[in-house]
């Protein structure tokens, strides 16, 4: 709801102004900018608006400069309305919550929800009061004393593909229009670059460099790091074919991968896909072809880093590729113990 209302008064702003919409020098005052809402739902929580103007701005400030990520964000933002809606349900002011009331609240989302979810509520609470404290808003943190529930991650759950369906996948795909081309290349590059989708998407056409007789991505990742990873001889393959097709090797600052416009996939638009476009992509293509599992956009980088493991790659190297700060978090990506398990129990034969 944050990044909601925040994007839409962007998006105001870059609207021509006429004289009607030039700005005046009074500033809007907090009934009016904390009684707005974002598809029915209040901006601020009646719990912080109650607290007075300061409070109400510290909470804002919270969201808009003190979190980056747009989908931190808005799950924090999300985490935070949910709490307070919980408290108000109880007849709870913001001075008055208690670490108990903080307690009971996990306790209680625990029985619906799972480990992780609670934690993240718990975590979005936490750092909240932390920064009411910095701002004078509240003497003290009543989440700071409360723990949350355990949960140890060995393996990820997001699906991955086998080698034989990934190219059943990739071979299905034809290479008759623009837009088959450009699904064939964002597959590709999020298999054998292990990019995150939200890299990929944001790639422009100038992140496909030379490098000596070969080629080289570069992917924004998260946190605003740069990263440049070696083209893979396919990815090359599939990336050039693309942009031959697209038309699109002198627009060196457009975007890489854009949408299609009208049914038929023979022309792109100027326009960025997104998450969504690509996850819709992927769905369709793969149950045009009978995978029915619950793949997704990070099913790729996942498949990616499990066949280079299960071909003998180093996991301190696959950390590196896959832009990763830990190995602990890239050996989650590891399926190959999962495929052993599996080849020892056809082992049963009656």
């Amino acid at each position: 709801m944050i990044t909601s209302f925040i994007m839409r008064d962007i998006r105001a702003k870059e609207k021509p102004m006429t004289d009607e919409s030039l700005p005046t020098i009074v500033s809007p005052t907090a009934t009016e900018i904390f009684t707005r809402s974002v598809a029915g739902v209040a901006l601020i929580p009646s719990m912080i608006a109650e607290a007075g103007e300061s409070a109400s701005w510290r909470y804002v400030d919270f969201f808009t400069s003190n979190i980056r990520n747009p989908n931190t964000r808005r799950a924090y933002s999300r985490a935070c309305q949910t709490f307070f809606a919980w408290c108000d349900e109880r007849g709870l002011s913001l001075p008055t919550i208690r670490p108990y009331d903080v307690a009971t609240y996990i306790e209680t989302r625990g029985l619906t929800h799972s480990a992780p979810d609670v934690k993240q509520q718990l975590a979005a609470v936490r750092m909240l009061f932390d920064w009411l404290i910095t701002g004078q808003v509240v003497p003290t943190n009543p989440a700071a004393a409360v723990r949350g529930p355990k949960h140890v991650v060995k393996t990820g759950k997001t699906p991955v593909l086998e080698g034989g369906e990934w190219r059943k996948l990739i071979d299905a795909i034809p290479t008759d229009t623009v837009r088959d081309l450009r699904d064939r290349a964002l597959i590709a590059t999020l298999t054998y670059s292990f990019a995150r989708i939200t890299a990929a998407v944001k790639m422009k056409v100038e992140d496909l460099r030379p490098k000596g007789a070969s080629w080289q991505i570069r992917l924004h990742e998260k946190g605003g790091k740069e990263h440049a990873m070696p083209c893979h001889h396919l990815l090359a393959e599939a990336l050039h074919a693309y942009i031959a097709a697209a038309g699109i090797a002198e627009d060196r600052k457009g975007y890489l991968f854009r949408t299609s416009r009208g049914h038929r996939g023979v022309e792109l638009s100027s326009e960025p896909m997104g998450q969504s476009d690509a996850w819709r992509m992927i769905r369709k293509r793969a149950v045009a072809v009978g995978i029915y599992a619950p793949i997704g956009n990070h099913s790729f980088r996942a498949t990616g880093i499990t066949a280079y493991l299960a071909n003998g790659g180093a996991l301190e190297h696959a950390q590196e590729m896959a832009a990763h700060e830990s190995p602990r978090t890239t050996k989650l990506y590891d399926r190959t113990k999962e495929r052993l398990t599996q080849d020892e129990v056809e082992r049963i034969r009656l």
